[in-house]
């Protein structure tokens, strides 16, 4: 059979004392090396404690699981064991497809796989004066154990896209099963599934999970923590990969008859986000669509979070003309979207909600391409100049750039993805969605 060989490492060091049995190892050399910095000879993932990150709780210290001879052994972020002093022979394989991922010979140490995405994981190790039959052969079963899934904090749009497949994993392994997210996503989403258990971090109610997966965004082409680079699969896809479930996607579950607010015919809109390349930087755009849905006799509805936000020379203000709803809470504004005729909006996390809300959602960008974001046929860009810079594998999103364009930054061009989006194309587009669900002018009602 063909192997394949990751980076994955053990670290091998003189014996130190250690219990042979079930009891708790004190902290050896190999640990102390695994807990400081990883071997010189490491791979990326290979031995390196992870660090402190205030996106993500850190796996337990030591495996959680209990072997033979003092063997540990958990899946958190990845296959992972510790090995007391011994002579051992260390295996990690891909059962579905029959892989051997790692292979090696130690002394002591820690031996962790490259991949932290889902792998059906089986550990083998021997005693490596006897290798006819392993002392530890355990294939990962996630059947009724706990598993943790972490979510990063302080995003809405993509923990909506992502959570979904949650659900999809509980169905799947009928694990116990806890989420660690922000506060404000629990609170919208928490009710509708009893069978999950939320958690805000840094608390944790899962102290000793056999398993754990990080689900995010990660940047550089890196291919350790998800399976594809999440630009070519779809912002919210990605964690369907991560987890190894259909990524097909589907909106998650919120209130279902949430409190109407006013009873006039109205609409919702949201031009702010965090970074200006996400924004319409269309200067007569967001006012003749705001015109137009006032002249069919909407009220128009702004909710972004902020009234104003920007950076250095350039902010963006609450529009002319619109009636500030800004500053509301998430449940709010899904109440608000779920009775509002439709939305529109930026590739940022308030179209994303409204899509969950059910509401019909006319989403404008030129910095991302379509296959980024949930599937809506609402969706206007301009391919006539340079877009989709956002799902590039050539460049790299910069957090820190407010401004980051990383094309034509500083030239004419700068952001020309959204400024070639006219407001022509989005009153058609809003046309097109009238015509669609047969929503009737209320001015002619």
């Amino acid at each position: 059979m063909n192997t394949e060989t990751t980076s994955s490492s053990a670290t091998s060091s003189a014996p130190t004392s250690a219990p042979d049995d079930g009891e708790t190892l004190e902290l050896s050399q190999a640990q102390r090396e695994y807990e400081d910095k990883p071997p010189a000879d490491a791979g990326q993932a290979a031995g390196a404690k992870q660090q402190g990150d205030p996106f993500f709780l850190p796996a337990p210290e030591l495996p959680t699981q209990m072997g033979p001879r003092g063997i540990r052994f958990d899946f958190n972020d990845g296959a992972r064991v510790f090995l007391s002093s011994g002579a051992w022979h260390v295996q990690i394989e891909d059962e579905e497809s029959g892989n051997i991922l790692f292979a090696c010979d130690a002394d002591e140490g820690w031996v962790v796989s490259t991949k932290k995405y889902y792998v059906p994981f089986r550990i083998r190790v021997w005693d490596r004066n006897d290798l006819k039959t392993p002392l530890l052969d355990h294939l990962m079963d996630l059947t009724g154990k706990p598993v943790l899934l972490k979510f990063p904090v302080g995003t809405l749009g993509d923990l909506i896209g992502w959570f979904p497949y949650a659900e999809k994993f509980l169905h799947k392994h009928r694990c116990e099963l806890e989420c660690s997210m922000g506060q404000p996503i629990i609170d919208l989403v928490a009710a509708q599934y009893p069978d999950i258990r939320f958690v805000a971090p840094p608390r944790v109610n899962m102290t000793e999970p056999y398993a754990s997966y990080r689900i995010g965004l990660f940047f550089g082409g890196n291919q350790d923590h998800q399976p594809f680079d999440f630009r070519q699969v779809g912002l919210h896809r990605t964690a369907g990969h991560i987890l190894g479930v259909d990524p097909a996607e589907a909106p998650p579950r919120l209130a279902s008859n949430p409190p109407r607010e006013i009873a006039e015919p109205y609409v919702c809109i949201a031009v702010k986000s965090t970074n200006l390349a996400k924004m319409w930087n269309n200067g007569y755009g967001w006012p003749q669509v705001i015109e137009h849905c006032k002249n069919l006799g909407y009220r128009v509805r702004c909710i972004d979070r902020e009234r104003t936000v920007g950076a250095g020379y350039v902010w963006n203000q609450l529009p002319h003309g619109v009636e500030d709803f800004t500053g509301r809470n998430l449940n709010e504004c899904a109440a608000l979207l779920h009775h509002a005729e439709f939305f529109v909006g930026l590739s940022s996390g308030l179209s994303w909600l409204a899509w969950a809300a059910g509401c019909p959602v006319v989403l404008i960008s030129g910095f991302t391409l379509p296959l980024c974001e949930f599937t809506t046929p609402y969706r206007v860009h301009n391919t006539h100049v340079c877009h989709g810079c956002w799902d590039a594998t050539d460049v790299s999103f910069d957090h820190h750039d407010y401004f980051w364009c990383p094309r034509h930054k500083g030239t004419d061009r700068q952001f020309e993805c959204s400024r070639a989006i006219t407001g022509r194309q989005v009153i058609k587009t809003i046309e097109r969605l009238r015509q669609d669900h047969a929503l009737t002018a209320p001015k002619e009602r």
